[in-house]
């Protein structure tokens, strides 16, 4: 009797032909369609970044400083006087509530700009040593899915405990407690969605988590600005509890990348998701480490030079919304608007993506970002507000152009088998921006908007690194260390050819 347990590749069962399936080409092939099942799957995923958004930013508002008044005008002028000049008596915070900001209530209104920036900071070391840490695990000992869920219930508890701090040094630690959990949230959304679907589909599928990163940021102007006369701890609440609830939806709702699946020998699980419409022919797979990416010469390499990119970009996403409050324009408002132009790039990232090269994408539009942000230094020492205030938008624009590009671009450079770990590896470079960019916006409070022009500065110059990149332009997932230098082979030599 036939062995009927054997895989079989559908629709053909000469055995000669099977070596020209392999599995990549069978979930290109399934997955050819976009269809309304991996659109709420991707949709499900990617609220994952909403709430890690909203972590992110949210002390753009609850560590801001406060407006104050005199009540003493004999020693005290508003428009002339110093705080820390004057007795405390003399004056007020605006509303005579301490509670409205992290500032106010831990009386750090005449304390360092390291300690006021001191919860931002904590939180973005606290993500890189939660990237490196997450980055150790291997891509095979958990699943995309749990991973996720693991590090997003972390995070919105962790958020939830922020209400009972007491002191700076409580709330800095919680941060560090935040940053350490949702380091890897938006590298694991990234890659579970980028696995799910086709590259035809992928400059487009994978805007959609970007997206909702927005909208979290939008949302938290809202809900800041709603609960603007409350206490900071408020606006925590209002994020964590949510993002609490949203995990058992995810836990119950979410399905785990097929690629993951076949690489842990899953095929049959796989195949129940109806993801892939054929029997799957199993491909010989060889397990590859972290030590893989420093001893290859090609992997270090990329790794190291998209490093430097995310640098750069880092600084000016992260550092942009931090420094915008030294132009003297309406937080809330500010904020807001640095939300709403993010929106458009999620339309001119996939055209992009889709009518030029991965590498002279990312060149141009590092120049022009960089370019904004001297230009919005310049001209705020002309008292040019409202101009400087359009170029700050202009800079933010290209920062997450960048980040979008990016994200695509570091999908495509690496195999499935260590993506998880080297997207969660160059994510430190952005987190390492993100610790850096309270202490370099910090410099705006002494020399105006100064903190715009070495953000422009990083990010046009590291972005120039692109260009020791190979291009990805329309290539295939691959799933090993082999099969990408393979692919990497022909190409550059098809691309010889057309030379």
């Amino acid at each position: 009797m036939a062995n009927t347990s054997a895989p079989l590749l559908s629709q053909t069962e000469d055995k000669d032909t099977s070596s020209h399936f392999t599995f990549n080409k069978i979930v290109e092939h399934s997955l050819s369609e976009f269809e309304l099942s991996q659109i709420q799957q991707i949709i499900l995923v990617g609220l994952a970044s909403t709430f890690d958004s909203q972590q992110i930013f949210i002390t753009v508002f609850t560590d801001a400083y406060p407006t104050w008044h005199c009540l003493d005008h004999t020693i005290c002028n508003p428009a002339t006087s110093d705080i820390c000049g004057i007795p405390r008596s003399a004056w007020d915070w605006d509303g005579g509530f301490k509670g409205k900001s992290v500032i106010s209530e831990f009386d750090l209104e005449c304390s360092s700009s390291f300690l006021r920036g001191l919860p931002t900071s904590t939180f973005y070391v606290g993500a890189i040593f939660g990237g490196v840490f997450m980055a150790m695990i291997p891509d095979g000992f958990f699943g995309r899915k749990q991973l996720l869920f693991f590090t997003t219930l972390a995070m919105s508890i962790t958020g939830i405990s922020i209400y009972f701090s007491s002191n700076i040094w409580i709330y800095a630690f919680l941060k560090f407690l935040i940053g350490f959990m949702s380091a890897p949230v938006r590298t694991y959304v990234f890659v579970l969605i980028s696995e799910r679907v086709s590259a035809k589909w992928r400059p487009r599928a994978t805007m959609i988590p970007f997206v909702l990163f927005v909208l979290g940021f939008m949302s938290l102007s809202g809900i800041s600005y709603l609960f603007r006369h409350a206490s900071w701890r408020v606006v925590y609440l209002c994020t964590s509890v949510p993002a609490a609830v949203y995990c058992i939806f995810l836990y119950l709702f979410a399905i785990e990348s097929p690629r993951w699946l076949h690489l842990q020998g899953k095929d049959e699980e796989a195949c129940k998701q109806r993801l892939l419409g054929i029997s799957i022919y199993l491909v010989a797979f060889k397990r590859n480490s972290l030590k893989d990416l420093f001893i290859r010469k090609w992997a270090f390499r990329r790794t190291l030079v998209v490093m430097i990119i995310m640098l750069g970009s880092g600084l000016s996403y992260y550092g942009v919304p931090l420094a915008v409050r030294d132009i003297k324009v309406n937080i809330y408002l500010s904020e807001a608007l640095n939300a709403v132009v993010e929106l458009p790039t999620f339309v001119i990232t996939p055209i992009l993506l889709e009518k030029f090269s991965r590498r002279s994408s990312v060149v141009v539009n590092c120049l022009i970002g960089g370019a904004s942000g001297m230009l919005c230094f310049v001209l705020s020492l002309f008292g040019m507000t409202n101009t400087a205030f359009a170029l700050e938008l202009a800079s933010f624009f290209c920062g997450r152009i960048q980040f979008n590009l990016m994200a695509v671009y570091m999908v495509e450079l690496f195999p499935t088998c260590v993506r998880n770990t080297t997207t969660l590896m160059l994510r430190q470079a952005l987190f390492v921006a993100g610790a850096c960019s309270p202490i370099i916006a910090s410099i705006g409070r002494d020399v105006p908007s100064l903190s715009f022009a070495a953000f422009g500065i990083a990010m046009a110059g590291l972005g120039l690194f692109a260009l020791l990149l190979p291009e990805t332009k329309g290539s295939s997932l691959c799933d090993t260390m082999e099969a990408q230098e393979e692919r990497d082979r022909v190409f550059n030599t098809s691309q010889s050819c057309l030379k």
